[in-house]
């Protein structure tokens, strides 16, 4: 189960950073969202198939881990430019904040922040306002996820 909030952000924010990582990922389907993901920084490469539920705020999510050989041909089947991020973590109050900056160099380029809870209570009671540089609140605005961000730059219809 994932249970998370997102915003946008303006830029990486002055924090110290716990860990850094480059990332790429596509869609292999967005209605049900399957994507791959690389993540590349300390350590080895990961390579992750995911499923993902309906939802917003609180959806299943499946993650297994595949080779890179796998990841590769999948790479290859989606026949389209993968999505880059800049994935960045920071402390915040005990919470773990990510921040990504979404395909950098490129005219739709963003950043937007995630923070994961354990509960639906803890999520729906985190102030926001604690964390001044928080921006607009995606979590639940239609077409703000990555699919559908997936689907408008890459030129992809939903199934």
């Amino acid at each position: 189960m994932e249970i998370e909030r997102k915003w946008l952000v303006a830029d990486f924010p002055d924090l110290p950073c716990k860990s850094r990582a480059a990332m790429r990922q596509g869609y292999i389907s967005v209605a049900p969202t399957v994507r791959i993901r690389e993540k590349t920084g300390a350590g080895a490469p990961s390579y992750v198939l995911c499923f993902k539920g309906a939802g917003t705020l609180v959806r299943e999510e499946i993650e297994t881990d595949i080779s890179a050989e796998l990841f590769a041909r999948l790479e290859s089947f989606i026949g389209k430019p993968l999505i880059t991020k800049d994935y960045r973590t920071y402390d915040a109050g005990g919470l773990t904040l990510e921040v990504s900056r979404v395909d950098e160099g490129l005219p739709t380029e963003f950043y937007y922040a995630e923070i994961e809870f354990c509960t639906e209570d803890e999520a729906r009671a985190f102030d926001a306002a604690s964390l001044p540089f928080l921006g607009e609140e995606l979590t639940e605005v239609p077409g703000s996820s990555m699919s559908a961000y997936w689907t408008r730059t890459r030129g992809l219809e939903p199934l």
